[in-house]
């Protein structure tokens, strides 16, 4: 797990000035709460003083957050102690009591963590899609990015739709991600055969090499749009990935297909996987998925330290 990616740790409405919310990456616990200005702060999840976690106490009007267990109070911004209940005021501590701070940024209605102080924030659009949802799966990170590119159906559900197993294009490098496109049908039944050779959808995503996070579109044979998602699965504790994601219907859906999926929930992301289903599904996608990743992080460490590469083949 890279410490300098930047993880899509919460939906920015899930992140308030009223409570501490407690998330993790792979093994660290990280509490995330907005200060008074409503700027998002990420700290490790445990009080330097006793390592009870910082989530199970409260925030405090000025923005700090107060450890629920003896009361000590930390700054947001550098995870500094600032305050020890029945001390006096504007006592000066140590720098060695603090919490860890972790960089964060907020963006197109996602909290973003990295472990690496220094971490270069990704790009953002401006844009936060409507609809979101987050769910929490039994299934290790690798294994649900995997299942994504070998078959989406086991993971979710977009209205109206049938994903197949034949590709409009192999994954590939497309910009620094992992670029696919997968063959669908409209559901309910054919006429006259039960199935048809007839494709007049296709599902396009974009996979980050490193987080797995993935933006979707669904799309008609003129390209018309029918719907955008993001997907952000987090690796968490204990094995399970917590998926964030967020998406909105196209403008330029038509037809009776248009009309229905605009009827309830477009999207769904199952919170459990058919086991089942999973053990037989033979990797397609997914088998290029690998070497692609490091065609990749060759690629930059090459414009890193080109040297090092140089050495690494002679």
């Amino acid at each position: 797990m890279s410490r300098s990616a930047y993880w899509a740790v919460a939906r920015s409405e899930e992140v308030t000035k009223d409570k501490p919310l407690a998330v993790d990456i792979g093994d660290q616990p990280v509490v995330l709460w907005r200060d008074a200005g409503g700027i998002v702060r990420a700290l490790e999840d445990r009080c330097p003083h006793r390592r009870a976690p910082l989530s199970l106490g409260c925030i405090k009007p000025d923005g700090r957050i107060q450890c629920g267990y003896h009361g000590w109070i930390y700054d947001g911004e550098t995870g500094r102690l600032k305050e020890i209940p029945n001390m006096k005021d504007k006592q000066k501590f140590p720098p060695l009591y603090k919490a860890i701070a972790f960089a964060v940024t907020e963006a197109d209605g996602f909290v973003r963590v990295s472990l690496e102080a220094g971490a270069v924030a990704p790009a953002a659009s401006g844009k936060t899609m409507a609809l979101s949802g987050t769910v929490h799966i039994g299934l290790g990170h690798a294994h649900y990015v995997a299942a994504l590119f070998d078959d989406p159906g086991l993971l979710l559900t977009l209205r109206g739709v049938d994903f197949t197993p034949y590709l409009t294009s192999e994954l590939h490098i497309e910009n620094g991600r992992l670029v696919m496109e997968r063959d669908c049908q409209w559901s309910g039944p054919h006429w006259p055969a039960p199935f048809s050779a007839d494709f007049p959808a296709s599902l396009w995503s974009a996979t980050d090499p490193v987080t797995g996070e993935t933006e979707l579109v669904l799309r008609d044979r003129d390209f018309n749009e029918y719907l955008r998602a993001v997907l952000a699965p987090i690796p968490a504790a204990r094995g399970v990935t917590a998926v964030r994601w967020r998406a909105e219907l196209g403008a330029d859906r038509h037809g009776l297909r248009g009309l229905m999926m605009g009827l309830g929930d477009p999207v769904s992301l199952h919170a459990s996987v058919d086991a089942a289903a999973l053990r037989v599904l033979r990797p397609s996608a997914s088998l290029h998925g690998e070497d692609l990743r490091a065609q990749i992080a060759k690629h930059l460490l090459a414009q890193i330290a080109p040297g090092t590469v140089a050495a690494a083949a002679a």
